[in-house]
């Protein structure tokens, strides 16, 4: 789900100054732009004679942006809840400012990396009951003491940890997410997985509690699910019903796994959103794993992926002006500033904004905050707060995929990086899906959570699609040269058979589990 990863999407990288190729004069527009901020006392972690330069400058921190200002160059880092007036804004953001930011996670091939986030639910040994957030405190004080983790505090609650460039933190039920560093290999990804589950139970199991691998909770009715005290989740709690049927169930009741991948430029940029919104159906297949919802079979095969198409569809769904010929960094600016807004934090508080304009906010007429304007960290925020199959922010992350067990957690960050990491294979798969229409991308958008690979396409099925699919990632990993394919083994099964995990799970609850879910709590343990 990553509503908000507190201060974990994936990448933070040395500080480094690139050239950012991009389309309709966007050198000289952001020339300008970065001008502005400079004028404006805000820059991108760089020294101010690096702004005769034409070049866009990276530096993110985990999931805040990290900021320099005109105060003996201090340097300021946001953390979560969003460190109070962490940006000083002299003068309105612009426009150009906002593109600015996107184009600033342009980067060379040789520094693109692997920011994998996963989700699990924790629960009691004895009564498969969710876990409650007291307990959660301890588990989290525990890693933190155990294995030197720093505390994320929100008030005098605690809401999560940050170790380096890795952070754990909570999603509204409880739900347990790690947001990994940004890695060079899939080996080093699968290597932070397997530690990090090793730390999670060496505390949890002293403690009677263990941690399950599904896309939607099989069991517990939303009412069972403690609310976590994060002043954000309690604004998007009350907005949710408002906007669609399902939105509660998204925040407490689903979990994810998503990899964050590099671009190098706009056009790098563009063809990567497309190839990952045309096959993010795909993964749903492959990965599709939470067929159950209070005890019974739901009739889906990823009841998280169907969730989310009646959550609020003016910030989810396949986006389809992303294969606009005019579609770049801009276009997904004006996009974003159209999206409602939830929340703004000022003075170590939430303030309820939704249902907001952030393009009123750029003007100094938000009504919720009059007369103030958007630092970078609300633009960042605010891109948060927006949940398409594929988002951008100064990356690009997949989000179509169930959670699922630890192999898998490594398999989905393999299948995408072997696509969209090697040029050949995405140039496949951008010409395999170059006349795919609009209406046939929704459609496998629609009909893949209810019937998976078996999902008719054309003048066969998905699978056949999929299963073209999966091999040109696992070439796109043996050109990669680090001996990664293997991660892709249990994908290459699911698409040889056309039987995805989703249905294994059924055939066991209909056959050796005797009709109950209580098994799947052990079935998929970590």
């Amino acid at each position: 789900m990553a509503v908000m990863s507190q201060t974990g999407s994936s990448h933070h990288m040395h500080f480094h100054t690139i050239q950012c190729k991009v389309r309709h004069n966007w050198i000289h527009s952001i020339a300008n732009s970065m001008e502005a901020l400079k004028m404006k006392g805000i820059f991108f972690g760089i020294c101010p004679s690096s702004w005769n330069s034409l070049k866009a400058t990276k530096s993110l921190n985990l999931g805040a942006v990290e900021v320099q200002y005109k105060r003996g160059h201090q340097v300021i880092v946001a953390a979560s809840p969003p460190t109070e007036d962490a940006v000083i804004a002299m003068e309105p953001l612009t426009k150009e400012d906002l593109v600015g930011y996107l184009v600033s996670g342009c980067k060379p091939k040789e520094n693109w990396r692997i920011g994998t986030e996963h989700e699990k639910f924790g629960f009691e040994f004895g009564t498969l009951q969710p876990m409650k957030y007291e307990q959660i405190a301890e588990l989290l004080y525990g890693i933190s003491e155990r294995f030197d983790w720093e505390k994320i505090m929100e008030g005098d609650r605690i809401i999560g940890l940050k170790q380096g460039k890795q952070s754990i933190s909570l999603e509204p039920g409880g739900q347990f997410e790690l947001s990994g560093a940004p890695l060079e290999t899939l080996h080093q990804t699968c290597a932070e997985v397997n530690s990090h589950l090793y730390q999670v139970k060496a505390v949890a199991e002293e403690m009677g509690i263990g941690f399950l691998g599904i896309g939607f909770q099989p069991k517990w009715e939303r009412k069972d699910i403690p609310i976590m005290p994060k002043g954000r989740y309690e604004i998007m709690r009350n907005y949710m019903p408002k906007v669609g049927s399902l939105g509660l169930d998204m925040m407490f009741r689903t979990c994810t796994v998503q990899v964050n991948l590099d671009f190098d430029s706009e056009a790098d940029m563009i063809r990567k959103f497309r190839a990952g919104l045309a096959l993010q159906p795909i993964a749903t297949a492959l990965f599709a794993n939470s067929p159950f919802t209070e005890g019974k079979p739901n009739g889906f095969l990823s009841m998280r992926s169907q969730i989310w198409t009646d959550t609020d569809n003016h910030r989810a769904g396949m986006l389809p002006f992303v294969f606009d010929d005019s579609f770049g960094f801009e276009q997904y600016v004006d996009y974003a500033l159209d999206v409602p807004m939830y929340f703004v934090y000022r003075k170590k508080k939430y303030i309820d904004c939704s249902g907001m304009s952030f393009r009123d906010f750029m003007s100094g007429k938000l009504p919720c905050l009059p007369n103030e304007y958007p630092t970078f960290n609300d633009w960042e925020n605010h891109l948060t707060t927006i949940f398409p199959e594929v988002r951008l922010k100064r990356y690009l992350e997949m989000r179509g995929a169930d959670g699922g067990p630890w192999r898998r957690l490594c398999a989905l960050p393999a299948f995408w990086v072997g696509i969209l990491y090697d040029d050949t294979s995405l140039q496949s798969v951008l010409d395999m899906t170059a006349d795919w229409t609009p209406e046939e991308r929704q459609m496998l958008r629609n009909k893949v959570p209810k019937f998976g690979l078996k999902t008719p396409f054309r003048d066969g099925l998905l699978k056949h699609v999929a299963q073209e699919v999966v091999k040109l990632a696992k070439d796109g990993l043996e050109r990669r040269g680090y001996k990664e394919t293997g991660f892709l083994n249990e994908m290459t099964e699911v698409v040889r058979t056309g039987v995805t995990p989703a249905e294994k799970l059924l055939e066991l609850y209909h056959g050796k589990w005797g009709q109950s879910v209580d098994p799947v709590f052990e079935e998929l343990l970590y």
